[in-house]
């Protein structure tokens, strides 16, 4: 059982795995996955009629993208900088 969740995790969450891995750029493919996750979001927020939940997953995931993309430009100005 154990397995089967694992394998099932990694088969839609892994962009190695699931069908987007035939996209060449990784940077679109992880695009791709995050707008896939607000619709998510949005579809689960939405059906358990929670406005307040999806305004609070909204400003949660847009908290955490923000923390993603500065860590990443961290990343490539120090890279570019340093070379």
């Amino acid at each position: 059982m154990l397995e089967f969740i694992s394998n099932s995790w990694h088969g839609v969450m892994s962009s190695s795995l699931n069908p987007l891995r035939h996209i060449p750029d990784e940077n679109v493919r992880h695009l791709i996955l995050q707008i896939l996750s607000w619709m998510w979001c949005t579809a689960f927020s939405l059906y358990f009629g929670s406005w307040f939940l999806f305004g609070l997953t909204i400003a949660t995931h847009f908290i955490l993208l923000l923390a993603i993309f500065i860590t990443v430009i961290t990343f490539d100005l120090v890279k570019t900088t340093y070379k």
